[in-house]
């Protein structure tokens, strides 16, 4: 599919740019008063939120909540409408197949009855992709808070080609939309089977009975250090800079900062990354300063005894490691105690190599699965933009 393709849809044809003003009716939602409760007894009006879409998907005919008729302000939105959230969350949309109403976070766009023979409403919906985007670089974000207004939202241009270009268009990119979420579930299903192997061989090859292997005391196997010295100093983060600043939690990089005093080297000596309280941890073999004080710096007390890699896909079989709520200090007065089985030094090389190999393929982005289907999201959307590149008449 190349520029080519357009050129062919658009033979003989021209394409009028209108506002949204032109073509839509807009309305604002609102939440009905939850000290009623016979707004909420009973409901069968669909009451769409952020969650519907985000739990759903964008063509809805049902939400997770309802409302009575009694909280009805004024007339329903008529179904086959286009909803954006406009507060908050910025420019997420959805198509509506059924009458409905909102809360005050989405915006709702209805057809003027001159646009309903004219426009697809399929294809504004591809056409809001854009339009999502325009609103959220748009937005009102004083105080942190982003909102975009209707009188703003109006002034926004769609084209409209020819009706049966827009119904080409839709074609194609149904068709497509359907392919990407079939090859996307493939892979979402192999990346489950993929990590449910993972987390099999991780309990497999480092469970030991009793007899089989040493046992010793975490606190033996491996040092602590105080990341104070590696703090970083300031939280002017900037892609532009070249060391990362980490924590041990889900984010984990948080930024890169300019400091070039108290660098960790981890380029030279890798080490586990952990965090005091909750007990989150990370593998570090790249140099970067620290964010939190609660970070323990975990290395091996004795490289040619205790591999330090295997020792963090021990600590990975843990269920203090799986789910850990005590808002306490956790080194020292509970995984330092813990007994560590180790198996010969080469047995530890061996494991480690296996589960290496399984970490990559599953969780690397740049190995593995995640990065299969995020490229199979961008190729659809490039395809998407490129079929919506209308030329725009020069005033």
């Amino acid at each position: 599919m190349n520029s080519s393709i357009m050129k062919k849809l658009l033979k003989n044809s021209a394409v009028e740019w209108k506002t949204v003003a032109d073509i839509f009716t807009l309305k604002n939602g609102y939440t009905p008063s939850k000290a009623k409760e016979e707004y909420w007894e009973d409901g069968n009006i669909p009451w769409f939120r952020m969650e519907d879409i985000r739990e759903n998907g964008r063509i809805l005919t049902d939400s997770i909540q309802h409302i009575s008729a009694s909280a009805v302000k004024g007339k329903l939105i008529p179904a086959n409408s286009l909803l954006m959230s406009t507060t908050a969350t910025l420019g997420e949309h959805a198509l509506i197949l059924v009458p409905y109403l909102t809360n005050q976070q989405i915006t709702s766009f209805s057809l003027k009855e001159s646009y309903l023979n004219r426009v697809s409403i399929k294809f504004l919906f591809y056409c809001f992709y854009d339009f999502g985007k325009w609103c959220a670089n748009n937005a009102n974000k004083n105080g942190g808070l982003g909102i975009i207004g209707i009188n703003k939202l109006k002034q926004y241009l769609i084209p409209i080609p020819p009706l049966h270009v827009q119904t080409e268009i839709v074609r194609i990119l149904d068709k497509f939309t359907a392919l990407t979420a079939e090859l996307t579930a493939e892979l979402t299903a192999e990346l489950a089977t993929r990590k449910k192997q993972y987390n099999y061989y991780l309990d497999k090859l480092l469970t030991f009975k009793e007899d089989e292997v040493q046992w010793k005391t975490l606190g033996d196997v491996v040092n602590y250090e105080q990341p104070t010295k590696y703090l970083v100093k300031s939280t002017s983060y900037s892609d532009e800079f070249k060391t990362p600043v980490l924590t041990a939690g889900k984010t984990f990089i948080l930024g890169f900062t300019d400091e070039i005093d108290g660098i960790y080297k981890a380029s030279e000596t890798p080490v586990i990354i952990f965090d005091d309280f909750t007990t989150a941890n990370k593998w570090v073999d790249f140099n970067f300063k620290a964010k939190s004080s609660a970070m323990k710096m975990i290395t091996s007390s004795d490289k040619s005894k205790y591999l330090l890699k295997y020792v963090y896909y021990w600590l990975n079989t843990l269920s203090d490691i799986k789910a850990n709520n005590d808002h306490k200090r956790q080194w020292i007065s509970n995984f330092a105690n813990k007994k560590v089985p180790i198996p010969p030094f080469k047995e530890q090389v061996r494991i480690v190599q296996i589960l290496d190999k399984l970490d990559a393929l599953t969780n690397s982005i740049t190995e593995g699965l995640p990065r299969e289907i995020a490229l199979r999201q961008k190729q659809y959307e490039y395809y998407r933009n490129l079929l919506l590149d209308f030329p725009k008449v020069q005033e």
